[in-house]
Order: structure tokens, then C-alpha cells, then sequence
């Protein structure tokens, strides 16, 4: 879970995560799913924020049926595929969810 001021200190992140949606077209229930996923997990790190904002989106790209290819959202983010590849199980348990198996 996350505090409502964790928007307002990440607000540039999350204008880059919206961005990175508008390129893949992702519908509004992905996005919002996105935005918690990061906002629950988002690391100190600057450096590392743009891997959760590309697993985030992912991740609520697959819960919300909007399914993206990991090599599609690490395009649109800038990061490289294996990035979400490593994090997006994990970043799933972690809110609560149990990611498929394959």
C-alpha cells in the first residue's frame, strides 16, 4: 500500500509512466493498476524507477486483460527486456497477486 503523498513525491515518474502508456495504447483500468503497482513498490533509487514503472506496466497489462509483450513495454519505457523478464513475478506476489506459471 502506498500514502497519498508518495503521488505528489513521484509526480515526474508518474508522468513518464502515463507517457509510456499513451505509446502502447494501454486502456484506463491498465494504467490505473500500473500506477499502484508502482506507487507500492517504488524503489529509492531514481535509477531503478524506470524498471518498476516498465514492470508495473507490464504486470497491470496482464492483470487487466491489455496484454503487452515484454519486449513492446521495455521499448516504450527504455529498458531492456530482461529488466521486466526478472521483476514482474515478484512485483505481482508482492501486491497480493500469484502470477501464472508459465
Amino acid at each position: 500500500m502506498y500514502r497519498a503523498r508518495d503521488q505528489v513525491d513521484n509526480a515526474e515518474w508518474l508522468a513518464e509512466l502515463d507517457e509510456a502508456a499513451d505509446r502502447l495504447g494501454l486502456e484506463e483500468t491498465a494504467r490505473s493498476r500500473a500506477e499502484d503497482l508502482f506507487l507500492s513498490s517504488v524503489p529509492e533509487s531514481d535509477r531503478s524507477k524506470r524498471a518498476v514503472i516498465a514492470t508495473s506496466l507490464y504486470a497491470a497489462s496482464l492483470l487487466a486483460g491489455d496484454q503487452r509483450s515484454q519486449t513492446v513495454v521495455a521499448e516504450a519505457v527504455g529498458v531492456a527486456r530482461l529488466t521486466i523478464q526478472q521483476r514482474w513475478k515478484p512485483l505481482l506476489r508482492e501486491a497480493g497477486f500469484e502470477p501464472p506459471d508459465w
